[in-house]
């Protein structure tokens, strides 16, 4: 299968120095990544900025922003068979970032936002007939009424939910807990462990080959 993978933060500029961002480290993303190349899966790598090593096999492109993150996934996804959005894209950003450096003022300053573009929600509403579309929820509470209805509103066929709040399930983390939601009712519930090993399950799950 040819997969698409995307993975890490974005960041929205603000001015010549400063971003808006989140704590995504890309660690899940490039697990998931790294068991579909061990799998023998082609697989294409949308990766915000992170720091992490390269994954050997993978063809990777690097983003920054919401608007280049959107443009890379949808120019490759209609080559692919399954597409796994691990990536936390910025919801907001500024309206008016400025080209130069922002000076200290005295007082405070006021930064308006407009929304980015919702990428899994306009994967969703091209996916042709057979083509797999995942999505990622990381959630705070109500994990699995939030993850239901995201799976629903963008005509996902899984989405893995986590609750990031929990001990060694944050996004800096090396560990993960997730339950997989399919567009066909299914709860599976995977166990705690290694994000890549929890990459492995998920991956199975997705392309069919779990047992």
């Amino acid at each position: 299968m040819l997969i698409l993978i995307s993975a890490g933060p974005t960041r929205e500029p603000v001015d010549a120095v400063r971003f808006l961002s989140n704590r995504s480290t890309g660690k899940m993303g490039y697990a998931l990544a790294r068991a579909a190349v061990e799998a023998g899966h082609r697989v294409i790598l949308v990766s915000g900025p992170v720091a992490l090593p390269p994954v050997e096999g993978a063809e990777t492109i690097r983003v920054e922003t919401a608007a280049e993150m959107s443009a890379a996934v949808k120019d490759r996804f209609p080559a692919c068979d399954a597409a796994i959005m691990a990536a936390a894209v910025a919801d907001y950003r500024p309206k008016h970032p400025v080209v130069n450096k922002l000076k200290k003022q005295e007082g405070g300053m006021m930064l308006e936002l407009e929304r980015t573009e919702d990428i899994l929600a306009a994967l969703g509403k091209t996916k042709r007939p057979g083509q797999i579309l995942a999505g990622f929820a990381a959630e705070t509470d109500d994990v699995e009424s939030n993850a239901l209805r995201k799976l629903q509103r963008k005509n996902l066929d899984f989405i893995a939910a986590n609750d990031v709040s929990k001990p060694g399930c944050g996004f800096a983390a090396d560990t993960n807990s997730i339950t997989v939601y399919a567009s066909d009712g299914r709860r599976i519930p995977l166990p705690f462990g290694a994000k890549i090993e929890v990459a492995r399950q998920i991956l199975n799950i997705i392309t069919g080959e779990a047992k």
